[in-house]
């Protein structure tokens, strides 16, 4: 893999250079593999490109479009040059690995797998796997239950840890992460929530942690790491947002989110974003009702609260961080940019006429948001707003793009596509 830093466009480089980016910077550019997109959002879940790509989906900028076998919402991943992603149809589910030069699929793996309920919104394949540099491991339900299996990086099947019963009127969307040799999945479910760590190498379980249990959720989890402090694996869910030793499972730090008397408590399912000292948590619901906080962990031996917001933010999509300013779509089609460390709202501006559930990327000084109907807004990430430039991936899409090697793949309902140059 070419190394980091010679990818950098000029406009890239000016934000490696704001202080609450630079540990990331400094992080990728000592990983070989940083330009890979190897999780859901990419690197630690951020939704930030390491390399320059196409930010509007123009047929000049096309590679590459390949048809993707059934049907699932799973946002693909991309590793050492290769895109792997989900899929399902009525009778299987599959695991599928295409070349990212030239979209030609260089295997797939079929799993067991039945039809099943699940929202309109959702798939029966909608997690997002995960990569390392050995193999890929992705959350597996079959229409009863969910596991957690391991493939090589050749798909022959390593491991597969039974992780049980799954109850949710929308059906299960979990997408594992990795840190230090560990796998991790957010087992939450209504009524039922516990918090799992896996041995990447043999799939035993390495360790549980008990949550409190409301209505499902779906924020995948992210690592902290702050200077002089060690890592702390970050978990939100509707209850709680935790801080955990991501080796033992051991409690930090618990932030409690207490809910009004007589309201119903939110689903957590767009993760939380750190930015500087500050962890943002975003809640919603299908009814409309929304909510943000955002926390210092920075203070004491428990978070403080430095903001709270009850309307125009997201409940599906992640947001991104830039600078001093967060920028999210809400799942109603408005970009919006807030300061991070009181919440203010700069700017509200509609992009959209159609509902969003993709969350956006961030390329360079670049947002790449993308509706359901596949009509994509090119924004900058800036405290001043210009009118976005609009394209159109030319299919319906709830999946999150991934970028790597200068190359933008996006999933669409019924095809893949990469974009970049075709020099």
């Amino acid at each position: 893999m070419s190394s980091f830093t010679h990818r950098f466009d000029s406009s890239f480089a000016d934000l490696v250079m704001t202080s609450w980016f630079l540990p990331l910077a400094l992080a990728l550019a000592a990983n070989p593999d940083s330009t890979d997109w190897p999780r859901f959002r990419g690197p630690n879940g951020t939704g930030l490109a390491a390399t320059s790509a196409p930010t509007e989906l123009n047929a000049k900028d096309l590679i590459w479009k390949v048809p993707v076998p059934g049907k699932g919402w799973s946002s693909p991943i991309i590793s050492k040059g290769v895109v792997y992603l989900q899929t399902s149809t009525d009778d299987k589910r599959m695991l599928v690995a295409f070349n990212l030069a030239d979209g030609k699929t260089l295997w797939t793996r079929d799993l067991p797998g039945k039809t099943a309920h699940t929202h309109k919104k959702n798939s029966l394949a909608s997690g997002t796997p995960v990569v390392d540099g050995n193999a890929v491991y992705c959350v597996v339900w079959d229409g009863d239950t969910i596991s957690l299996q391991a493939f090589d990086l050749a798909g022959k099947p390593l491991w597969n840890s039974p992780i049980g019963g799954y109850t949710s009127q929308h059906g299960p969307a979990h997408s594992p992460v990795l840190h230090s040799g560990l796998v991790f999945v957010n087992y939450d479910q209504d009524g039922g929530a516990e918090f799992l760590a896996f041995d990447a190498k043999t799939g035993k379980k390495a360790w549980s942690a008990p949550r409190k249990p409301e209505r499902a959720c779906y924020a995948t989890p992210l690592i902290l790491e702050r200077a002089g402090k060690p890592a702390e694996l970050l978990v939100g869910s509707t209850h709680q947002l935790t801080s955990y030793d991501p080796a033992t499972g051991k409690v930090n730090w618990d932030y409690p989110f207490v809910w009004a008397s007589g309201k119903m408590p939110l689903r957590a399912i767009a993760a939380p974003i750190v930015a500087g000292n500050t962890i943002t948590c975003f809640f919603g619901d299908g009814g409309g009702s929304r909510y943000a906080v955002a926390v210092d962990p920075s203070k004491g031996s428990s978070p403080t609260m430095l903001w709270e917001a009850r309307k125009d933010t997201p409940y599906v999509p992640c947001p991104v961080a830039r600078g001093e300013h967060l920028f999210w779509i809400t799942d109603k089609g408005f970009a919006v940019c807030a300061e991070v460390k009181t919440g203010k709202i700069v700017w509200n501006e509609r992009v959209f006429t159609k509902d969003v559930s993709a969350s956006p990327v961030l390329v360079g000084d670049t947002i790449l948001a993308i509706a359901e109907d596949g009509r994509a807004a090119a924004i900058k990430a800036s405290p001043q707003f210009e009118e976005a430039k609009l394209s159109s991936l030319g299919q319906d899409t709830f999946c999150t793009p991934a970028i790597a090697d200068g190359k933008l793949v996006i999933r669409g309902s019924s095809d893949l596509f990469c974009y970049g140059s075709k020099k």
